[in-house]
């Protein structure tokens, strides 16, 4: 048997029930016995302690989304405290600290801000840049109030000491952290359970399944398992009982710093949606909803090869180096056992679904105490809003929406904000919360029966409704409406001086960057409004902005106007006209044909010069042709012109029953920001095992 990547399942066969999620609101939760008997197996505790910290963990949730937004904005950190049982957050004075205990939260006074830890985590990741030998982890521990970076030892190089001598001169606010090991993006043998196949290659496993806008069925699973565009999905192995279609495009998988993130779409008669997960042997979870998991949550996955796990979430919003340019983004890393196949499997906080499987360490362990132990997941939401997608979720069987709320009215306004009321709202079960919209547009949640919406224009007139929601995520109709007209700007009529020296900063064939002098008012500048001729093309709040989607070859005149709080806006700036590059006059497409070698632990390198301009497409696709004998020796790279390494294919060594070389292979992929279309693209085939031959006989590279 082979490695092979896997993401976790719910069920197999012609007609095989996948496990899936709709909705994005967190919801009311249950707490259902898999993750109360999962959380005290795992953390050593009885099952009532564990249903009571499951409880508990809840009830944080909620109050966390119902923390007013001035306390919110003077947070350095907030996560759940288990032994306390309750929501904690850190602050930075002694005020913001009496206004969290006032509210009934756990509150600890910490020496520096969010903004300074983000600070300085901004200042690692630039010392990091594409990736340091040895490094393989950065983020914020809000709990220590501090940014730490983890380095593992056994592959440190004069570079890492050189590194850690920079981000030790940062200060006592960035803590080195030592191992000897570290996670990977893991593989495992094939083992009997749900697993789906990616064409001809080893079986990965399905994680939580979605529809779009259009009702069309998908499934979330991990990045690495989807980075074949347009390649056939099956059900079994052999390309037999095929489900649907992974990567359509080449824009529904991403596995770089973005995230590990990939789409299946569903599309074969016979395979059903369903919102139960798979528990391994206790009785299925059906999902509810999802949610945003935060430190000290207790958190479950379901995968194919670890089956049923449960831990403790240690960090959030994390990085992770694995090693050959592979380096992703705000991750989230638990304390849960995982083995190599459980990757793109669910993550679940009770019956919220949080995460998609991504990697570990290369054998289980339980209750570690070591970074490099930890498992890590890719936040579900994100790949939800990424490709706009709605998880399906199921319940306990209500589909009864709660009652309209009444008598919505406006208990008062400011010139920049409404506040409202209304009455209660019933259910049959019970009602969680509700929505008040600013005409279609959501802009409040709120569990009580008043909100404030603030961010209006002085002086105009809105019109609010208010929707309530259930715990099965149903919504009442809308109340009447409500009329509100904000009064004038509190007596600031005088507007901001006009911005200075306004000018183009740069072009390309579709956009043109524009920097300008700040203006200044006797209250304070909130932001500036830049024109396309009369047409507002972009609200920033500092002296920059690019104005994108325009056409190649063309002129525009752009004008900048500064505002206030009271709505004042500032003369407009002399106008200045930029034209846009020349559009790609050619192809796009760049070949080498050139024949290169293959051989055992050697690296075949063959580069191409492209003279396309502008930015890089997105995605980027990557045609080869080659033999080999052993497709799962080998790890191909493309390089850009920027010198940043995207990952194509990677296999863990180890174990496997060897698969020749597919003709005419198709790459796709997501080119970092910035990433210019035209210099030198080299791929790169590594071959990391013996006794097979190969050759590069020709590669493409679309951009």
């Amino acid at each position: 048997m082979r490695l092979g990547r896997k993401a976790i399942a719910a069920s197999c066969g012609a007609a095989v029930v996948l496990a899936v999620v709709q909705g994005g609101a967190v919801a009311e939760p249950s707490v259902p016995p898999a993750a109360v008997n999962g959380v005290a197996e795992a953390l050593g505790v009885s099952a009532e302690q564990a249903r009571t910290q499951l409880v508990a963990q809840d009830e944080a949730h909620k109050k966390f989304k119902g923390l007013p937004q001035d306390l919110r904005a003077q947070l350095a950190g907030h996560w759940f405290d288990p032994e306390a049982k309750a929501l904690t957050v850190s602050v930075t004075s002694a005020k913001a600290a009496e206004q969290a205990s006032a509210l009934g939260v756990r509150a600890t006074i910490v020496g520096r801000s969010a903004a300074e830890l983000d600070r300085l985590l901004g200042e690692v990741r630039k010392l990091v840049g594409q990736g340091v030998p040895g490094v393989y982890s950065w983020g914020v521990d809000l709990k220590d109030n501090q940014v730490d970076v983890t380095v593992n030892t056994s592959k440190k190089t004069q570079a890492t000491e050189q590194f850690l001598t920079k981000v030790r001169a940062l200060g006592a606010g960035v803590n080195v952290v030592q191992t000897k090991s570290q996670q990977s993006q893991q593989a495992g043998t094939v083992q009997p359970g749900s697993p789906w196949w990616p064409g001809s290659e080893s079986n990965c496993s399905i994680g939580f399944a979605a529809t779009d806008s259009n009702g069309g069925k998908h499934f979330l699973t991990a990045g690495h398992c989807t980075n074949d565009a347009n390649q056939a999905a099956y059900g079994q192995s052999g390309q037999q009982n095929k489900l649907g279609t992974s990567n359509v495009g080449g824009s529904r998988s991403v596995n770089a710093r973005e995230g590990d993130m990939g789409v299946v779409a569903v599309t074969e008669p016979g395979w059903t949606l369903s919102a139960a997960v798979n528990t391994w042997g206790q009785p299925a979870i059906t999902v509810t909803g999802s949610a945003e998991a935060m430190v000290g949550d207790r958190v479950c996955h379901s995968g194919n090869t670890s089956k049923w796990q449960c831990g403790e979430v240690k960090y959030t919003h994390k990085a992770v180096d694995y090693g050959g340019g592979l380096i992703i983004e705000d991750l989230t890393w638990t304390t849960a056992c995982s083995r190599g196949g459980d990757s793109g499997g669910g993550w679940l906080l009770g019956d919220k679904a949080v995460g998609l499987h991504d990697g570990g360490p290369s054998q289980c362990v339980q209750n570690p105490t070591q970074d490099d132990d930890l498992s890590i997941f890719q936040p579900v939401n994100e790949a939800l809003r990424k490709w706009s997608l709605t998880l399906v979720t199921g319940g306990s069987g209500d589909t009864t929406a709660p009652s309209a709320p009444g008598n919505a009215r406006s208990t008062g306004s400011t010139s920049t904000s409404a506040s409202l009321a209304w009455d209660a709202s019933t259910d049959n079960v019970g009602v969680t919360g509700y929505e008040v919209y600013n005409g279609s547009a959501l802009a409040a949640t709120v569990t009580g029966t008043t909100a404030t919406v603030s961010g209006l224009k002085p002086d105009s007139t809105y019109t609010f409704t208010i929707k309530a929601k259930d715990a099965a995520g149903n919504a009442s109709a809308a109340s009447a409406e409500v009329k509100v007209s904000t009064p004038p700007g509190g007596g600031d009529e005088e507007p901001p001086t006009t911005p200075g020296n306004l000018r183009s900063t740069g072009t390309t064939s579709s956009s043109v960057s524009l920097a300008w002098d700040a203006s200044t008012d006797n209250v304070g500048v909130t932001g500036y409004e830049v024109y396309n001729g009369s047409t507002l093309a972009a609200t920033v709040t500092g002296t920059t902005a690019t104005v994108a989607n325009l056409k190649p070859d063309t002129a525009y005149s752009f004008t900048v106007q500064a505002t206030d709080a009271a709505g004042n806006r500032s003369k407009p700036t002399v106008a200045v006209s930029a034209r846009t590059a020349p559009g790609d006059t050619g192809g796009r497409t760049f070949t080498n044909d050139t024949d290169y070698p293959i051989r055992d632990y050697q690296v075949a390198v063959s580069a191409v010069r492209s003279t396309a301009t502008g930015a890089a497409a997105n995605p980027i696709t990557v045609k080869v042709d080659a033999t080999h004998t052993c497709l799962e020796d080998l790890n191909v790279t493309l390089v850009g012109p920027s010198g940043r390494w995207y990952p194509l294919l990677r296999w863990p060594g180890g174990n496997y029953t060897c698969t020749p070389f597919p003709a005419g292979r198709t790459f796709t992929l997501v080119p970092a920001a910035g990433e210019a279309a035209g210099g030198t693209w080299t791929l790169r085939i590594g071959d990391n095992g013996p006794g097979d031959t190969g050759v590069l006989s020709g590669w493409a590279v679309t951009v």
